[in-house]
Parts: structure tokens; C-alpha cells; sequence
């Protein structure tokens, strides 16, 4: 039976820390095999927690992405929390003074550009910092730990969304993620990772018996989970990534464009393990809220052979030929392009803009992922081939 770091603090790992001052870095997939959260159940326990963190969609994983967020107390156990996306993405100083040891227990998603990694990371560099334990409560990666995938970043496009030379899909815990970020990038911070029980690297999350929390509010499913490292990329578009529907990442659209056409250009290209059915959505929230956008469903018929980077590099390559009058990229304020930021590069978006092979692009990017691979091998905490 798999048991998650937290489960293993809880039965008896977690004793060390009886005594010391507590921070937990959280949010509402922190619980137990009970589904009780986990802070409720070290404050019954015992333990000191003196404070708690809260990342990207808050401490109860409600607010829409993007959105700052403000301190608060927690009504049940009146402790501070403490917000990690607003003003601060790094705790100050004066907020860890109090505390000896800072745990995180949060569920990732498995690619580059998930934030909670992020703020995993800047966490444990300021814990490093002034001397405090650092503890991560390992999770799964709920698209395996096996599979890579997508370009290495390119450090002069490092953001909140992307840093430490990542792939897209890193195929790493955050329990291995954390060890190879603080050695590898010379944090040195005093690191401790409590493993997961009989967790293997070729895993999907539904084969570990784990009921599915959406870890944000619109992470609703594994289905959504398995195409995000590539339909991720439409946030950088004038086209719908399905916010404001029930199938987010899953359905991809907008107002102007031809889905047949584009089924047609899709339907020729030489993918592994996905169809496209064309479907028409009317986004409640987002781009296009209340209009009529007609698209893309992608189904994923097998997730073994799937590449969600190289299907989504060749739906945009069609749909920009298609549409080259109306589709766009989202330039954000400071004049740089969202999808620039997602792509951890600009090369991406000029190869599509001058009309070159996209995917050629691509395999010459996952060409150079030995060099990562090869640093990844010694951080690797579980069993399984790796891909």
C-alpha cells in the first residue's frame, strides 16, 4: 500500500521534530488517507505549529490563478497564514524568526510550470539561509516519474512559472525535485525529504489508490493533468484553454476559428495515442466568457505513448496556418510574451512566426536533455525505468 511522506511523519518520522517550532507550507491537498488536513492533525498530535504558508490559489485552493492573495488567520486552528502570491513569493526573514523547521506537503502537477515548485524552492532557499530544517512530505507525480519531455529552459526566460533549467515535464517528485535544486544550484540548505512507501516511477496517479484533489481550481481530473504539459501553452494565446468550462486544458477554442479545417490538418499529423473530436464551449469565465468558441477536444486514447508537448507544438503550428490573421500571442505589460515565459524561451514562438518545422525544433531541444538527465539520476529517490 503506498503511503505519502506526510502518512510516514505521522507514524513516526515526524517524531524528531516534537519540541521545535513548526511552519507548514500547505494547502487543501495536504491531508491525510482520511482526508483530514494535515495541520488539523499535527495540532491534535501535538505538535508546535507556530505558523502557516500558503502558495498560489491560497490555503483552501480556491482562488483563480494568477490572483494575489492576502494573509489571514485560519479560523480552525487561529494560526497566521502567511501568503506566498502576493506581495512575497519569498518568506522575509521576520516571518520563519520564530520557527525551527519549515515542512511543505503540497501535490504537484509534474511540470516546469506549476508554481508550487517555485514556492517550494524560494521557501527552502530562505530557510537555508538562516539555518533552519528544511522538510518536504513527498508526494506523487501523478504523470509518472519516468517520463521527459519538452525544451530545457533557457535561464535568460526564468519567471515564477519557469527557473532552474527545468524541461517541461521534469519527471521528478517534489521530494527529488527539492534535492536536486538545493544541490545542483548550491542552496545549501539542510534538507530533509520524507519518502513515500512503495510508490514506482511508472505510476499514474489513479494506480496509487489516492483519491484525485484538484490541486488548483481548474485541475479537475488526471485527464486534465496528462495533456497539460502541452495545452499549457494556449494561456500564451488569443485562443481558450477551456477555463470556464467543465474540461480545462481539454478543450481548446476560440470564436474564429474553423474546427473542421483544423481536425482535418490535425487528424494528418503523425501522433502516438490521441484523437480529436471537434466540440463547441461557451467559457463562463476567461477569454471569450459567455461567447461561442468552437475547437478541439483532446482525447487521450493512449497515455503510454502520448506526447503532450509535441501534440500541442503541431495544434498550434496548424492552427497558426490556419488563422494567421487572427490568432496572436498575449504580450504581457512589460512587453515580454506569455508564451515566451511558459516556453522557458522566445525560440518557440519565432520558429512558428517564420514558418519553420516546429517539431524539428523540438526533437533538436529534447536532443540536449542528456545533460539533465544524467544530473537528474542521483536525486532519484524511487524505483521504475525512467524514459
Amino acid at each position: 500500500m503506498i503511503r505519502t511522506g506526510l502518512t510516514a511523519f505521522l507514524n513516526g518520522q515526524g517524531e524528531k521534530y516534537r519540541g521545535q517550532k513548526i511552519g507548514m507550507i500547505l494547502n487543501h491537498t495536504s491531508v491525510t488517507p482520511s482526508m483530514d488536513l494535515s495541520v488539523d492533525v499535527l495540532v491534535r498530535q501535538g505538535y508546535d505549529v507556530v505558523a502557516l504558508f500558503s502558495p498560489e490559489h491560497g490555503l483552501r485552493g480556491h482562488v483563480k490563478e494568477g490572483q494575489h492573495i492576502s494573509h489571514e488567520t485560519d479560523p480552525r486552528t487561529d494560526l497566521p497564514v502567511y501568503s506566498l502570491y502576493g506581495k512575497n513569493k519569498v518568506p522575509p526573514d521576520d516571518w520563519l524568526k520564530d520557527i525551527d523547521v519549515l515542512l511543505f506537503d503540497i501535490q504537484d502537477l509534474g511540470v516546469r510550470f506549476y508554481t508550487y515548485i517555485y514556492t517550494l524552492a524560494n521557501c527552502m532557499h530562505a530557510a537555508g539561509s538562516l539555518g533552519k530544517e528544511f522538510v518536504v512530505l513527498d508526494r506523487p507525480n501523478p504523470i509518472t516519474g519516468k517520463r521527459i519531455e519538452g525544451n530545457p529552459l533557457d535561464l535568460n526566460f526564468a519567471s515564477f512559472i519557469g527557473n532552474y533549467k527545468l524541461p517541461i515535464r521534469h519527471g521528478m517528485t517534489v521530494g527529488e525535485l527539492a534535492s536536486y535544486i538545493n544541490e545542483e544550484f548550491q542552496f545549501n540548505a539542510d534538507l530533509m525529504v520524507i519518502k513515500m512507501q512503495d510508490w514506482e516511477r511508472g505510476m499514474w496517479f489513479d494506480e496509487t489508490s489516492f483519491p484525485w484533489i484538484p490541486p488548483s481550481p481548474n485541475a479537475p481530473s488526471l485527464d486534465m493533468a496528462i495533456v497539460y504539459p502541452g495545452t499549457c501553452f494556449f494561456e500564451g494565446t488569443n485562443v481558450s484553454e477551456g477555463r470556464g468550462t467543465t474540461k480545462p486544458f481539454e478543450w481548446i477554442g476560440a470564436p474564429y476559428i474553423n474546427a473542421s479545417e483544423w481536425k482535418k490538418r490535425m487528424d494528418a499529423y503523425p501522433l502516438d495515442g490521441v484523437l480529436f473530436r471537434e466540440t463547441v464551449f461557451n467559457p463562463t469565465t476567461s477569454k471569450y466568457e459567455v461567447e461561442t468558441c468552437f475547437g478541439l477536444q483532446v482525447h487521450v486514447t493512449n497515455r503510454e505513448t502520448f506526447q503532450p508537448v509535441k501534440t500541442a507544438c503541431a495544434m498550434l503550428e496548424c492552427l497558426i496556418r490556419l488563422h494567421p490573421g487572427d490568432f496572436s500571442w498575449i504580450q504581457l505589460k512589460d512587453g515580454r510574451y506569455m508564451i515566451d515565459l511558459i516556453l522557458g524561451t522566445d525560440e518557440f514562438r519565432l520558429a512558428l512566426e517564420q514558418q519553420s518545422p516546429v517539431i524539428k525544433w523540438l526533437e533538436k531541444q529534447e536532443e540536449q536533455l542528456d545533460t539533465f538527465k544524467e544530473k537528474r539520476e542521483k536525486y532519484l529517490l524511487y524505483g521504475g525505468e525512467t524514459l
